[in-house]
């Protein structure tokens, strides 16, 4: 038997606990701890304590930073499926290792989406509870619970599961402190021909499920603002395409981000080579030429047949109290399409040139979800209320902080219990 002296190096960093590593996890629990007490203090003194007040009555907006975050960690989990099933699907082996990593994110950004929406429920048990009683099942806020909460983060961890499952069968068989837990993971799995195949099969239909059922998801969540007749800026048949298409480059931004700390923390070849980073360059580019000309059209459209309202909610962005929020993420979004474009048309991807994309678009992504969320609450009313301010407090920005740090610390974890790129076929044999 073999002893804890004699315990296997497990592949892909894992079970290998080092000093960086255990810095990292420190710096995320002190981040998260803050980010737990501000929310205690929120949830015993009441939301009074954050920068939202009423629409109107007390010139304030009812959906903030929080909301804002909603919507951007249920994007970032749009891009992540996307490419792990399109992977899956059509056998990109080239971009196979990207695919675990994919999965990891979007199951974790759809968990911190659901925990940003019980923070701002302020008494969440309340708001769960007459979810159930009052629902009305055509409101999109009854599909952004049902859909993207529920069926979409099941269906995503599923999807996770079976295909980590032959990792952790082939990592239980060596002697290390992890076995017990590999074990649990492969639930019984063996790596049989049969086994195999059957998973093969599982995971393909589970992917062309997932598929559309994300598309339906991130829709529906931009049906929500879509759909408000009576709020200027929200009323568009753009929302929901446009939701959908930055929630891809925020996605991809994020995943470029977590390729290069992999390949950076692992310190060797993992397959995440120039071609894997250059494709994750042009599938961002893409998206961002998409997004940018929604972006363009919409404005024409509200500048130039808009209401009295929807102008004032416009000029507001664009010229007023806004617009330093708006024109920085444009700015951090077209400059970072530029540079891609400059790359792709030289057939050259510098990867820390890409990371600084990956994180200024998801910046900019951010902005331009605040800029959906809060001005029309404040400005452009139609009935007659004097225009509104909002600027979250340091709890909703402690509460935001702690998420992200739970998120960064949840993806380190995983490293550390499971390979978070799949074992390649030299590894399997040599460790198996």
């Amino acid at each position: 038997m073999a002893t804890a002296t004699h315990e296997t190096t497990l592949p892909r960093g894992v079970g290998q606990f080092t000093r960086g590593w255990v810095i990292f996890v420190l710096a995320m629990v002190a981040i998260s701890v803050l980010g737990w007490y501000a929310y205690i203090r929120e949830f015993t003194e009441g939301m009074t304590i954050t920068g939202m007040r009423n629409v109107g009555t007390m010139g304030g907006a009812t959906w903030g930073l929080y909301i804002t975050f909603v919507v951007y960690f249920v994007g970032v989990s749009f891009a992540g499926i996307t490419i792990a099933a399109v992977i899956r699907l059509f056998n990109l082996e080239r971009l196979r290792p990207l695919a675990r990593m994919a999965e990891v994110l979007t199951v974790v950004s759809l968990i911190l989406g659901a925990i940003a929406i019980v923070a701002d429920l302020g008494q969440p048990l309340r708001g769960i509870v007459n979810l159930f009683r009052y629902a009305r099942p055509q409101s999109p806020f009854f599909g952004t619970f049902t859909m993207v909460i529920a069926g979409y983060l099941f269906a995503s961890l599923i999807y996770l599961w079976l295909t980590s499952r032959r990792d952790a069968a082939l990592l239980a068989r060596q002697p290390s402190r992890l076995s017990w837990l590999h074990r649990i993971v492969a639930a019984g799995y063996t790596d049989t021909p049969a086994e195999r195949e059957r998973h093969s099969k599982a995971t393909f239909w589970l992917a062309v499920s997932i598929l559309p059922m994300l598309v339906v998801a991130h829709s529906t969540l931009g049906f929500v603002f879509g759909l408000q007749v009576g709020r200027p800026g929200w009323y568009s048949a753009l929302q929901a395409p446009a939701f959908v298409v930055l929630a891809g480059v925020s996605g991809t931004g994020v995943l470029i981000v977590l390729a290069a700390i992999v390949r950076k923390s692992i310190g060797r070849d993992v397959g995440l080579t120039d071609y894997v980073f250059g494709w994750l360059g042009r599938f961002m580019m893409l998206l961002l030429m998409v997004y940018v000309y929604f972006m363009v059209t919409e404005l024409l459209t509200a500048t130039y047949a808009g209401s009295e309202r929807e102008l004032q909610v416009t000029r507001e962005m664009l010229w007023g109290e806004y617009s330093w929020i708006f024109w920085s993420s444009v700015a951090l979004l077209v400059l970072p399409l530029l540079g891609l474009l400059y790359q792709s048309l030289k057939s050259s991807w510098n990867i820390p040139w890409l990371v600084v994309s990956g994180i200024a678009v998801n910046i900019g992504a951010i902005g331009k979800r605040y800029l959906i969320a809060v001005p029309s609450q404040t400005h452009g009313q139609l009935l007659p209320y004097t225009d509104g301010a909002y600027s979250p407090s340091w709890i909703e920005w402690a509460v935001v902080a702690s998420l992200v740090a739970f998120g960064a610390l949840v993806i380190g974890g995983f490293m550390k219990v499971l390979p978070i790129v799949e074992l390649n076929h030299e590894e399997e044999v040599s460790h198996a």
